[in-house]
């Protein structure tokens, strides 16, 4: 018999004495009895055996893993946006793969019903006509497009991609809380959580018969590959921009799934032909997987007033040119007034029950004078949540992509479905609770699933696991992460040992070297000026460090050679009197902002670099001041700059994407060199600018060697304009301009060559044979000229 002092030293019952779930809620962890659930048993032992300090140190793996991956939300607020840190919640939800399959059959048959009605209502429209839907619940639905009725899709199927919300009900079964069916976002955020988590479980996850979800992955990427099958168009994801809150997620699955990510912009329709921009002019695109909302996507036929949309995309779609994964107008199935229809039409359609039910759904209509009937829903609802403890009503939902603004908790007047008049009247729910780690202490927090299905040639797939929203303490309705939630893993836990699985599978066929695949011209133009702006800041911080050397050794700023400096810095809209200028700062943000536009073609090394750059240049800002303190600032960040350079030098595949950036780079480093020794190597400049050019054009060694220690004007220009083995000089960058440029254009070398090209070899063979008495002044502003024409021409022949 076990006494009361062996029950006490149990380290199971001391992680669980103080978890006590809400009465008549459902618990994740622990049966209606208060019993441990089995399939939660290994992960709580190993929690019990830990000490705070081990599990701090586990915990902080997973945040490791997210910091170094770059895995962030875009948060919104009335003064802009911001990127924060992903909040993990580091204990998974765990569930058995018997109860998953059971969920996963309902999951499967809903997704079929929801194509059922999808195909209708922009088919026969028979739902309607006999009465099983209102006919204004659907025609006043801003998301029902009228111009996508009668489209047939080209794959024959509406839907492809669906997420739903799941819940427990009190007695512990499955309900379904909201369907996602527009633009269903989180499943690479799923897939994050899972790296993360392994990492924080590395010694555990292996041997617990996890279901992996590399296997959901790969019977995505082949569903959309086989929706190309023998045709030349592209497979690619369309997103509607860096600004969108879940962009790293649309970028990194274009990633992971080796496809290309898309922007509307970078999209135009030919003949009926949806067709997207590169840098080798327009190639078809065949299957788009869209992350945008329907009624964004076509500025002509859908909404005027979008800014996001390619004009055309109907007429594509109505062409059956490409296949879109959802169609236009998937996003009416997300009307929470749908659900209360959805068994009745289940039993009609299907003939058969509805395997999940839905959250208790009343359709009130629009009959405003029958207002006692939404007052006693109304008062009825208000009845519900205050007799729980935990009163989730459908609007804490919001954050996941829904519209639930009618709850209890607000006026009759505002209790309205996203359609606007129609009235819906729904049940407050609580929702079931799953254990999270909460300051060292082991608490329930309400939890919803976000579960997920792909249709594949064989019929709807689920994956195994998804991605939870967690509660946080203090305000039980604040699922969503900018009201303090955060996210889990769920895994789900089999009898067997699971198979390691990955992306790729068993190969099939002879091996098959691929091309790096095609640039759109919107990327390869970020790429250019993310070359540009890296390349501008280190030509300020170079030519402050030399200013505030020569202020620290003189300590007066009237002495001409530094004013001289000091005034062609400001040349470029710097104020000196800022040790760390903000010019400096807005350059750093730019060269980000750019990174950011294409980060399913950036490593994540290169975008902490620049995230360490920016975060080093804003923490001097404030606390540096002018002399020594700023010389040992820009020394840093020069540092920090060499850092990223060497990331792009050394590590980046030579693509069409690194030759832009380079180009950007050289074209820019060009530039700046020849604003340097026009004000520095000028007869006119005053004592020691020959050392300054040397110095900021970072050539002191080599000059020494070559030159001796006496600089003068021709060892100046001879070394950062005419020499070709100078990675500082003018025609080095020439040099590169014209290597790139061939090599971009060398599957087209039997075309007439491009005024890009006649304007580099122009330029190169000037340089080539030159002389430093032939480099004036007047020279090298002409040169500047004729730089930014080749900019100019390269613009318009690649990124326009």
């Amino acid at each position: 018999m076990t006494s009361p002092d062996d029950i006490a030293e149990d380290p199971v019952h001391a992680l669980l004495q103080g978890y006590s779930p809400p009465s008549g809620v459902a618990d994740e962890l622990l049966r209606p009895d208060g019993s441990l659930r089995p399939v939660w048993q290994p992960l709580i032992d190993l929690l019990a055996r830990q000490s705070p300090e081990e599990m701090a140190e586990r915990f902080a793996r997973g945040d490791q893993y997210l910091h170094d991956a770059g895995v962030y939300y875009r948060q919104h607020t009335q003064s802009g946006s911001a990127l924060r840190d992903w909040p993990l919640s580091h204990v998974p939800v765990v569930i058995a793969e018997e109860e998953w399959r059971e969920l996963a059959e309902g999951i499967v048959q809903r997704a079929e019903l929801l194509e059922k009605v999808m195909a209708d209502l922009y088919g026969m429209g028979d739902l309607v006509a006999n009465g099983l839907l209102p006919a204004e619940l659907i025609a006043r639905n801003p998301e029902w497009l009228r111009p996508m009725v009668g489209i047939r899709p080209r794959s024959g199927h509406f839907l492809h991609f669906l997420a739903f919300e799941v819940g427990r009900s009190p007695d512990g079964s499955w309900l379904v809380l909201g369907d996602r069916t527009q633009a269903p976002s989180g499943s690479g955020f799923a897939l994050e959580n899972r790296m993360a988590t392994s990492r924080v479980f590395q010694d555990l996850f292996p041997t617990s018969n996890v279901e992996r979800l590399a296997g959901f992955f790969r019977a995505h990427r082949g569903a959309m590959t086989a929706l190309n099958a023998g045709g030349d168009g592209k497979v690619a994801i369309l997103t509607p921009g860096h600004h969108s809150d879940t962009y790293f997620e649309h970028a990194y699955i274009a990633r992971y799934l080796g496809l290309l990510l898309l922007e509307c912009e970078d999209l135009k329709v030919e003949r009926g032909r949806l067709m997207v921009r590169t840098i080798h002019g327009p190639q078809p695109v065949s299957v788009l997987w869209r992350r945008l909302d329907s009624r964004f996507a076509d500025p002509l036929e859908l909404d005027e007033n979008s800014a996001l949309g390619t004009p055309g995309m109907v007429a594509a779609l109505r062409a059956q040119d490409v296949t879109m994964l959802n169609c236009l107008g998937s996003g009416v199935l997300e009307a929470r007034a749908l659900m209360a229809f959805l068994p009745r039409i289940c039993e009609k359609l299907m003939g058969e029950p509805l395997k999940l039910p839905n959250i208790a759904t009343w359709w009130c209509g629009q009959d405003l004078e029958r207002g006692y009937v939404y007052e006693n829903l109304h008062r009825m609802m208000i009845g519900r949540a205050l007799s729980s403890d935990l009163p989730f009503e459908v609007d804490a939902l919001t954050a996941l992509g829904g519209d639930f603004r009618g709850t209890a908790r607000h006026p009759i007047g505002e209790w309205l479905d996203r359609d606007g008049p129609n009235l819906v009247g729904q049940e407050a729910v609580t929702l079931s609770t799953t254990p999270a780690m909460i300051d060292g202490q082991l608490l329930p927090r309400p939890a919803l699933i976000r579960v997920f299905a792909t249709r594949t040639p064989r019929g709807w797939t689920v994956m195994p696991g998804g991605y939870a929203r967690i509660g946080r303490s203090g305000d039980p309705t604040a699922l969503s992460m900018k009201n303090g939630g955060s996210v889990a893993d769920v895994w789900v836990v089999g009898d067997r040992p699971v198979e390691p699985e990955t992306l790729t599978g068993e190969p099939e066929g002879p091996f098959i070297r691929r091309g790096p695949g095609l640039l759109p011209s919107r990327a390869a133009d970020n790429l250019f000026w993310l070359g540009r702006y890296v390349e501008r800041a280190e030509a300020r911080v170079r030519e402050l460090r030399a200013y505030h050397l020569r202020l620290s050794e003189s300590g007066d700023p009237s002495l001409p050679l530094v004013a001289r400096l000091g005034a062609f810095i400001e040349g470029f809209g710097v104020d000196i009197d800022e040790p760390v200028p903000a010019v400096v700062l807005e350059l750093f943000d730019a060269a980000q902002g750019c990174a950011g536009k294409v980060r399913d073609r950036f490593s994540t090394d290169g975008w902490q670099a620049l995230t360490d750059l920016a975060f080093t240049a804003r923490g001097h800002f404030s606390r540096v001041h002018p002399g020594d303190q700023a010389v040992k600032a820009m020394g840093e960040l020069l540092r920090k700059l060499a850092g990223f350079s060497g990331l792009v030098h050394e590590n980046m595949y030579r693509s069409s994407g690194w030759r832009f950036l380079t180009m950007g780079r050289a074209l820019e480093r060009a530039d700046q060199t020849i604003s340097l020794l026009a004000a520095f190597a000028d007869p006119a400049q005053p004592g020691g600018g020959f050392d300054v050019a040397i110095e900021v054009g970072d050539s002191v060694m080599t000059h020494r060697r070559r030159y001796s220690v006496h600089t003068s004007r021709s060892s100046v220009i001879d070394l950062l304009a005419l020499d070709v083995g100078n990675p500082r000089s003018i025609f080095f960058q020439i040099d590169m301009l014209r290597d790139q440029d061939r090599l971009l254009t060398q599957s087209a070398a039997a075309d007439p060559m491009s005024d890009l090209a006649r304007a580099i070899l122009l330029l190169h063979t000037e340089l080539s044979v030159a002389v430093p008495e032939d480099i004036t002044t007047e020279r090298l502003f002409g040169l500047q000229g004729e730089i930014r024409e080749i900019s100019t021409l390269l613009t318009q022949r690649y990124l326009s």
